[in-house]
């Protein structure tokens, strides 16, 4: 209770922050990055054909349902017989699931960092710049999440083009040529965007690291003002 009181009474309000890099370029990564994640977490799409049994004059339609975090091989779907015997029950193929996961977790974690950060930046400015710990911690953890998204959205890319492949009418529609035709591709026009969030999300969070990087002691003035030792002009 103490501590929480002690945290209430030294928050401050200041919005200076968000005009500066610092805070500006968190208040954007904050944004792209709960895009990254909200357009992978929960997407649910469908892939086409039909079946038209020889001397047959009904189509019938198959739609495969699959979506996050793209287990295909759990998703069943029916293939209509042309014969007296039931319906083939068949499964997509394929398991992206870690990628697809690995990229929503990094994104999550980041959403979870940059609102910890912006609260720090705006309430506890005095806190950050008073000792260089949080400044070299912040710039640690900016650069280990910039090489995350690159290591997760190159994932989620691969990841991404074997779930189309996957679930892409022409390929699945091979075991059953003679009576199967192909219909409309999933829409995947979501999970192209969270790419490129994620893709993004590395330029914004690595080029952080520069503004960060100028806030510790291992960034030096390239101009420091002079002293009277050096030369300077005594003051009034």
């Amino acid at each position: 209770m103490d501590t929480v009181q002690k945290l209430m009474s030294g928050f401050s309000l200041d919005l200076g922050p968000l005009k500066e890099p610092l805070g500006f370029i968190r208040v954007l990564e904050w944004v792209f990055t709960i895009f990254a994640f909200a357009t992978t977490g929960g997407y649910s799409g469908s892939t086409h054909f039909t079946v038209k049994c020889p001397g047959a004059q009904d189509v019938q339609p198959v739609e495969p349902v699959f979506g996050y975090p793209f287990r295909l091989s759990a998703y069943p779907y029916k293939i209509p017989s042309c014969n007296s015997t039931p319906s083939n029950v068949t499964y997509l193929q394929g398991d992206f699931s870690s990628s697809a996961e690995f990229f929503v977790c990094v994104g999550v974690f980041g959403f979870l960092y940059c609102t910890a950060t912006l609260i720090l930046y705006l309430g506890y400015q005095n806190v950050y710049r008073q000792t260089t710990r949080g400044p070299i911690i912040d710039l640690l953890v900016t650069a280990a999440f910039a090489f995350l998204w690159l290591v997760c959205s190159s994932a989620w890319g691969k990841g991404l083009t074997d779930v189309k492949w996957a679930t892409n009418p022409e390929h699945l529609v091979e075991s059953c040529k003679e009576v199967c035709q192909a219909g409309e591709f999933p829409s995947m026009g979501r999970l192209n965007a969270s790419v490129i969030f994620g893709f993004l999300n590395l330029i914004l969070w690595a080029g952080n690291c520069w503004f960060i990087y100028k806030e510790t002691p291992f960034h030096k003035d390239p101009n420091p003002p002079a002293t009277m030792e050096e030369g300077g002009a005594p003051g009034p």
